[in-house]
């Protein structure tokens, strides 16, 4: 369950947003600059909001008034951004044995199910230079999963890839919900990915929640 109440105010945007969701598929959807993407850094702990709160599974992870800011890599989330940002320097294999450098004892998924699940065992001699996009994105993925977290926060993880690149990307974040169960955070602004991963929806506009639905009731 998340618990999130939030303002962040900079110049140029004014960001107020509370929801509670006990959804493990949540997605946050909206137009751009309607505040997803800093919602979801918000919870990660790399954008602290001015003032507000956030509850994961009833650990308290900010609490301004309490002047509790739990640090990013104490709060046990994996993050897969738009771009990837896979270490350029470091072919595929270890990219993804970097994530899995803090490998918890009895831990859920092991770099050989990883691998399997997202369909890497071809590129792990590669260098991230030389994959598309949509293998990148996967790579993201997998370096992300294998750090064991609570939770995956997704920021639009199929922004800029073709269609062929996208439905591949696609089938193996179904495949990693489905047959691991990893509870996952979705930003998107594409409907038709929200239908896909997604359990319940918080519609965002402007800096604002203008409505919450199961994804039954959700029309994009």
């Amino acid at each position: 369950m998340i618990e999130l109440s939030l303002r962040w105010q900079p110049r140029d945007f004014d960001l107020q947003v509370a929801f509670v969701s006990t959804a493990r598929n949540l997605a946050l959807f909206g137009p751009s600059g309607s505040g997803k993407t800093s919602l979801l850094l918000a919870m990660a702990g790399l954008r602290r909001p001015h003032a507000g709160r956030i509850v994961l599974d009833g650990e308290l992870l900010f609490d301004s008034e309490r002047h509790i800011d739990v640090a990013a890599a104490r709060r046990g989330l994996g993050v897969v951004f738009q771009d990837g940002r896979l270490f350029p320097h470091l072919r595929v294999k270890d990219n993804l044995l970097y994530g899995n450098r803090r490998k918890p004892d009895g831990s859920a998924i092991g770099f050989d199910t990883a691998v399997e699940l997202l369909g890497l065992t071809e590129l792990l001699a590669r260098w991230p230079a030389s994959l598309s996009g949509g293998e990148a994105r996967r790579v993201a993925v997998g370096r992300a999963i294998l750090s064991q977290p609570r939770a995956l926060l997704l920021d639009e993880p199929l922004v800029g890839l073709h269609r062929e690149a996208r439905g591949q990307v696609l089938h193996y974040l179904r495949r990693l919900r489905d047959e691991v169960g990893l509870p996952t955070i979705l930003v998107s602004h594409q409907p038709d990915e929200v239908q896909h991963l997604s359990q319940e929806v918080v519609l965002l506009d402007d800096g604002r929640v203008v409505g919450q639905v199961g994804i039954g009731e959700f029309a994009g």
